[in-house]
């Protein structure tokens, strides 16, 4: 036991699965603990390396595991995959995770503090409340259409315009009480929505989010979004590693000798993919007659590439720019970027 140097630990909700090896990669332990029984278990082992798989609950395991002396890293599933030498199953997905884990070239993941992840948590429920919100719009759009009533785009001021329709409108009694149990649904989802964009406002305080927020394109959803995803930029080697980690650069099928490059890989985390996108396209929308070098950059490639292209190469300098600010810790330069 006393010559395990690298431990790969399958996790899931009761019963885990061990796989360490010595400084000779030779295979020294294999077991399988209880969930209460895995913390008593590596405190008396000797600090090694541990590895775990991105997954519920991972980040929790990585900081009660380090506390007892261990480095734990935190690797993506499909790095794990290829040193899978037989099927699948928790053993042997233990022996992958420990193989991956001591590779030299392999990328992890920065463990979350327990505030990153609440942030997170945040705008998760944030994203819901979105989405139930847009449903039941949408579903009240398609019942009022039956009675030949359709109100404009827009989810800002679609309360208003119902009960202004309701009022307006010659409809069954029957209708009506659906239709207001419906705005009544709607409202309450309206209210939660703007107490998160509160406390989505109170996280954009901080330092870091207030310097990300600088940087045109980025508000404080973005702010706030980065800073609780990305725990450390440093774990990117420069600005394009981490476009590339949000999947904004483009998907290469080279050989050869020859660069083929097509659409974007859409890789890592499509939220925060998402918001710098449409972050990107407000800039755009909003260009105007500005004439700084980097307006006259965008306005070039809106008219070269279009309005959409446009706005990922933007969205991935964006992140560029974000990653300086967090690795580096700046404020943003608008001098600089071009």
């Amino acid at each position: 036991m006393n010559e395990v140097t690298t431990i790969g630990i399958d996790l899931a909700k009761n019963v885990f699965e061990l796989h360490g090896v010595n400084q000779r990669g030779k295979s020294v332990l294999r077991k399988t603990v209880s969930r209460s029984k895995l913390l008593p278990l590596l405190a008396n082992i000797p600090p090694c390396l541990i590895g775990i798989e991105a997954c519920g609950g991972a980040h929790y395991w990585a900081r009660e595991i380090g506390k007892l002396g261990h480095e734990v890293r935190i690797m993506a599933p499909q790095f794990v995959v290829p040193y899978r030498r037989r099927g699948k199953n928790d053993a042997n997905d233990a022996e992958a995770i420990c193989e991956a884990v001591s590779r030299p070239n392999m990328h992890f993941v920065a463990i979350k503090t327990p505030e990153q992840q609440s942030g997170l948590m945040i705008h998760r429920v944030r994203e819901s409340i979105k989405e139930a919100r847009t449903a039941a719009i949408n579903q009240i759009r398609g019942l009022l259409m039956e009675f030949g009533m359709v109100l404009p785009q827009g989810a800002h001021s679609f309360s208003r315009r119902l009960a202004e329709a309701l009022a307006d409108g010659d409809l069954p009694q029957e209708a009506l009480s659906v239709f207001a149990e419906m705005r009544g649904h709607l409202l309450v989802l309206e209210e939660r929505l703007a107490e998160y964009d509160r406390k989505i406002a109170q996280l954009a305080q901080e330092d870091t989010a207030r310097r990300l927020a600088e940087i045109p394109g980025v508000g404080p959803v973005t702010a706030t979004a980065l800073v609780a995803t990305v725990s450390d930029a440093r774990i990117f080697r420069n600005g394009r590693e981490m476009a590339a980690w949000a999947g904004l650069v483009p998907r290469q099928n080279s050989s050869g000798g020859k660069s083929r490059l097509g659409r974007i890989t859409k890789h890592g985390d499509s939220y925060i993919r998402s918001l710098c996108v449409q972050g990107a396209l407000i800039v755009i929308r909003h260009l105007g007659e500005k004439n700084d070098p980097r307006s006259q950059w965008i306005r070039s490639l809106v008219a070269r590439r279009g309005v959409h292209k446009a706005a990922v190469a933007l969205a991935a300098k964006t992140l560029r720019v974000a990653w300086a600010i967090m690795a580096r810790d700046e404020r943003y330069r608008p001098a600089l970027v071009q």
